[in-house]
């Protein structure tokens, strides 16, 4: 058995445990750069927001690629799974709500 297929078979409510905590991980790593990088675009992303940000960034990239994935495709289906709805929902509303737009300076 490949390694990453051994990893991927923990699985909790259908989804791979190793997807989320790669996903936190890298997010975890990459939000000071970040962070960085959209402070220049004048947007104050703390860091704790970049974590609330990974389950809807990760649905909303899969999309923009095709790459349907079981929790997009559970995201997607309007006759059920309304407590993953609800929770990446609230995880945008969380994520997006500490951002702030910095003023230019004179």
């Amino acid at each position: 058995m490949v390694p990453i297929e051994f990893l991927r078979q923990f699985r909790f409510s259908g989804y791979a445990i190793f997807d989320f905590i790669a996903a936190f991980l890298g997010i975890y790593l990459l939000s000071p750069l970040l962070s960085k990088l959209f402070l220049k675009l004048r947007l104050d992303i703390p860091k704790k927001n970049w974590l609330f940000l990974t389950l809807p960034i990760g649905v909303l990239s899969h999309l923009a690629i095709g790459n349907i994935t079981p929790m997009t495709r559970d995201f997607l289906d309007l006759g059920g799974h309304y407590i993953l709805k609800i929770l990446i929902v609230g995880l945008l509303f969380f994520g997006i709500k500490g951002i702030k737009v910095v003023k230019k300076k004179r």
